[in-house]
C-alpha cells in the first residue's frame, strides 16, 4: 500500500497530532448523494488518523462487493443485512469480509400509496392490486396494470420486488417499473403533486420520507404474508401486526480483511461509527433542498461531525490506541 507523510486533518478539535505516514485508501459506492455523506464523514475520520482517501470508486452493488473481495476496493459504507447476504457470500462471505457496524439499525422498506387513493378505495393490502379496478387506479402506461416505482436493476431491493410478483401472485397485475431510482421518483412526485394516483417503494434513511411524508401523504401497503428470496422462515411481520413485506435492515461498513487486519486504526474507526437515521434523514433533506453540490456535501457532514464532536473525538482516540 502507498504511503505519503503528511500532518492528520484537525477535524477534531482538541487534540494536536504529530506527523504521520498516511495509508492511502480505497473507497468504493454508489456514487448517491445521499450515501457520499456517510463517506464524508468516514473520510474527516481518515484522515484524522493520518489516512488519505483515494478517489471514489463507482458500481452497482454486485460489482461493489467483487471488488472489495479481490481487493481492488478497502471498503463500502453501504452494506445493507440481511438485504445484501447474498452479495457478501457470493463474494466470499467472512474469509474476505470484516463487516463493521453496524452505522444505523432498522431500516425499513416497503411499497406505498398516496394516502388520498388510499383512503378513497379502501387500499390497505398489496394483495388488492390483484383486483384489476384497483390496479387500473396506478396504471401510467395503458396496459391496465399497476406501475410500481421500483428499485435499480442490481439492487437488493429489486430482487426482492421481482421475488414478491412471484410469492404474491402479481406478475400480472403490477409492472415493476426499473431504472434510475431517483429519476423515476421525480416523475412519481410530480404526478403527486398533480393529485395524481402513486405507488412506489422507499426506504429509510432517505430524503424520499420528508417530501412523501408516511402516514400524512402516503400509506405502506401490507405484504399478504412474509417472504423473502432465499429464505424460506422470512419474518417481516412487525411487532403491532404490520408487514411491510421487507426485513428491517442494519447498515455495515463492510470492509476489505486484508485491510482491516493491516489497518487496525482504520478498523476501529469504521467499526465504532454510528449514524443514526433520525441524523441521516435530516441531512439528506438538506440535499434535497438544494445543498448538492459536492462542497455542500462535505459542509454537511461536517456540520454533523461538529455537533457530535465529543463522540467523535473518543473515536478516534480508541482508534488510535488500537494501532498501538
Amino acid at each position: 500500500m502507498k504511503q505519503k507523510l503528511l500532518l492528520a486533518s484537525a477535524a477534531i478539535s482538541p487534540l494536536i497530532f504529530a506527523p504521520v505516514f498516511a495509508d492511502e485508501v480505497q473507497p468504493i459506492g454508489t456514487g448517491r448523494p445521499d450515501h457520499q455523506l456517510i463517506y464524508e464523514v468516514i473520510q474527516e475520520g481518515l484522515s484524522a488518523l493520518g489516512d488519505q482517501s483515494e478517489e471514489m470508486l463507482t458500481g452497482a452493488y454486485p460489482a461493489i462487493h467483487l471488488s472489495l473481495s479481490q481487493g481492488d476496493a478497502d471498503y463500502t459504507a453501504v452494506h445493507w443485512v440481511p438485504l445484501h447476504n447474498d452479495y457478501y457470500n457470493n463474494s466470499g462471505g467472512e474469509d474476505v469480509f470484516v463487516r463493521a457496524g453496524p452505522t444505523y439499525t432498522d431500516a425499513m422498506q416497503g411499497y406505498f400509496i398516496d394516502k388520498a387513493t388510499a383512503d378513497a378505495h379502501g387500499i390497505t393490502d398489496l394483495a388488492q392490486m390483484q383486483d384489476p379496478e384497483i390496479a387500473a387506479i396506478f396504471d401510467t402506461d395503458g396496459d391496465g396494470l399497476a406501475n410500481l416505482t421500483g428499485c435499480n436493476p442490481g439492487w437488493g431491493c429489486e430482487a426482492v420486488i421481482e421475488h414478491h410478483l412471484d410469492a404474491y401472485e402479481l406478475r400480472d397485475h403490477i409492472n415493476n417499473d426499473k431504472g434510475e431510482y431517483f429519476a423515476l421518483m421525480a416523475n412519481t412526485i410530480e404526478r403527486f403533486e398533480a393529485d395524481q394516483p402513486i405507488f412506489y417503494t422507499a426506504w429509510a434513511p432517505n430524503w424520499i420520507n420528508s417530501v412523501l411524508v408516511p402516514g400524512e401523504d402516503v400509506v405502506f401497503l401490507n405484504a399478504p404474508f412474509s417472504s423473502l428470496p432465499g429464505n424460506e422462515n422470512a419474518d417481516t411481520e412487525w411487532e403491532d401486526g404490520r408487514n411491510p413485506g421487507f426485513g428491517a435492515n442494519d447498515n455495515y461498513i463492510l470492509i476489505n480483511r486484508d485491510f482491516a487486519e493491516a489497518n487496525p486504526a482504520a478498523a476501529t474507526f469504521l467499526d465504532g461509527l454510528r449514524l443514526p437515521i433520525s441524523d441521516l434523514n435530516a441531512m439528506m433533506a438538506r440535499i434535497n433542498a438544494g445543498e448538492d453540490s459536492a462542497s455542500d456535501i462535505r459542509a454537511i457532514a461536517h456540520d454533523w461531525i461538529v455537533t457530535n464532536q465529543d463522540s467523535f473525538d473518543s473515536l478516534i482516540v480508541n482508534a488510535q490506541a488500537a494501532a498501538n
